[in-house]
């Protein structure tokens, strides 16, 4: 009888954002807002790097794939989401479930590489300038870029493997707007300690190690930008990397909310306003971040705009 209980569920019920039948339209175009501009942003960063002669350096290609990133992350979530909000039964197949699960875990774990690699080019290009464009060499950008998605794409193997192997026979609702690990693993009636283990350790060695790696990268830039005489070298030391700061900051500080939480206040709703702005939030600024804050990027904006021509041909 035990064996028959334990049968897989085919498909989950997502809670979504709020449960409250009032807030369903409103909540809707908002996130279609947020997921509008996320799209535009990004795509706008893509193309700049992409066409625009000045901006063919190893800053701007990994501007570049960390706009990929973003949008990609936000379109995995994004559309389903929207489609929710009008519908009664917010159902996914178990499936769709594990292939959502599986892209997300692709995207994040890449954008706390790609985040770290961003860092260590501001490092070089700051502290060891004269030798940038040989340490920081086309080669070394494609292949730090190539480890950040075959990295996340291990973990999306790997994680949803152990959460998809357990048995799910009380519940299939999640208390999520999408299949998150730990919502998921929430109600399994199979004992969940090897996920919960894997998952743990994925993401400590992953948050560890790529902040050890911006800490360490930030440490020299701010010990190098100190070492400058002159006031306007420190601001214009300090510029090139200043919207990089405001993004690691932003991302890390709301990854660090999640994860330092005391037991006795974590909820899955904590987790599921977190998971807002990380996944939906985050890759909408980003592109604002470093548009208004960067001259060249604001600068090739307007040469596109004013010959988008001229700045294909400049290729």
């Amino acid at each position: 009888m035990a064996s028959e209980n334990l049968t897989r569920v085919t498909e989950f019920i997502l809670l979504g954002v709020s449960v409250r039948p009032e807030l369903q339209v409103p909540l809707f175009f908002v996130f279609l807002a947020i997921y509008g501009l996320t799209v535009t942003g990004n795509l706008g960063i893509i193309t700049l790097t992409s066409v625009d002669a000045r901006l063919q350096t190893p800053m701007y290609f990994f501007l570049r794939h960390l706009a990929i990133i973003n949008l990609s992350n936000s379109t995995v979530i994004a559309p389903n989401m929207l489609v929710n909000f009008w519908l009664k039964k917010k159902v996914i197949s178990y499936y769709c479930c594990a292939a959502q699960l599986g892209g997300f875990l692709v995207f994040i774990v890449a954008e706390i590489f790609m985040l770290a690699a961003m860092a260590y080019d501001r490092y070089v290009a700051i502290c060891n300038p004269l030798l940038y464009m040989v340490v920081v060499s086309p080669q070394v950008c494609l292949q730090l870029v190539s480890f950040t998605y075959v990295y996340g794409l291990f973990t999306a193997v790997l994680v949803p493997s152990c959460a998809f192997s357990m048995f799910y026979c009380s519940s299939n609702v999640i208390n999520h707007f999408y299949c998150d690990i730990v919502p998921l693993l929430a109600l399994s009636c199979s004992d969940t300690y090897l996920p919960e283990t894997v998952v743990f350790i994925s993401s400590a060695t992953n948050l560890a190690v790529s902040m050890i790696i911006v800490i360490l990268s930030y440490f020299n830039i701010i010990l190098s930008i100190l070492r400058i005489r002159s006031a306007a070298g420190r601001k214009k030391a300090f510029s090139t990397c200043a919207s990089h700061m405001m993004v690691v900051t932003v991302f890390y500080g709301t990854l660090l909310f999640m994860y330092l939480q005391p037991k006795t206040d974590h909820s899955l709703d904590s987790d599921k306003m977190a998971s807002v702005f990380y996944t939906l939030v985050i890759p909408m600024l980003n592109p604002m971040i470093y548009s208004l804050r960067n001259k060249d990027v604001k600068e090739a904006l307007k040469r596109f705009l004013s010959n988008p021509c001229g700045s294909l041909k400049s290729m």
